[in-house]
Order: C-alpha cells, then structure tokens, then sequence
C-alpha cells in the first residue's frame, strides 16, 4: 500500500508520461493484464487511457487492471489510469 507522499511522488513523475496502453469497447481481458504487467516490470509506472466507446465504469476498470497486474492503483482522472508497480530487475523509481 502506498502513502499519500508515495502517491505524490508518482503522480509527479507520471504527469509527462503518455498512455502506452488503450482500453477499448471490448473492454479487459487476460491478454492486456498480461501486457500492462509485462510493461510495468520494464517502466514501474505506466499510463492506460480508457476510450470514449467504453461504456463500463472507469472505477472498475482501473481495479480490475490494477488487481490483475499486481500493481497499485496510483491515480484515476477522467477516463486516465495510472498504475504502479516495483520491478524486481529494472527498478528506477526511489519512492519517499
């Protein structure tokens, strides 16, 4: 679990980040869990963009992807997701 000056942190690190994955009408599924994990072992902090044709709650989605994938639930804005997660081999992120 993080801590609000964690989480602070992360936001600020994630502000110039952009999305490198894109949730879409079909939603989630085992294939895009399995890549935003992947991707968070290589970068630890990592932006996901849902698109406007997504008509399920962003609130679950971003759980859900954030259950799945191990990581942490940094930040919701809008239809924005940021997830966090500590990499074992490529760690470069020093949390406060």
């Amino acid at each position: 679990m993080l801590s609000g000056k964690q989480k602070r942190h992360l936001r600020a690190l994630a502000h110039s980040l952009q999305p490198i994955f894109q949730v879409g009408k079909g939603g989630t599924n085992d294939q895009l869990i399995r890549h935003i994990s992947e991707a968070l072992e290589r970068r630890e902090l990592i932006k996901v963009s849902i698109l406007n044709n997504n008509l399920d709650d962003p609130r679950e989605i971003a759980e859900e992807l954030a259950a799945g994938a191990g990581a942490e639930l940094v930040q919701l804005i809008g239809r924005t997701i940021i997830l966090y997660k500590e990499s074992t081999e490529y760690k470069q992120i020093e949390l406060p």
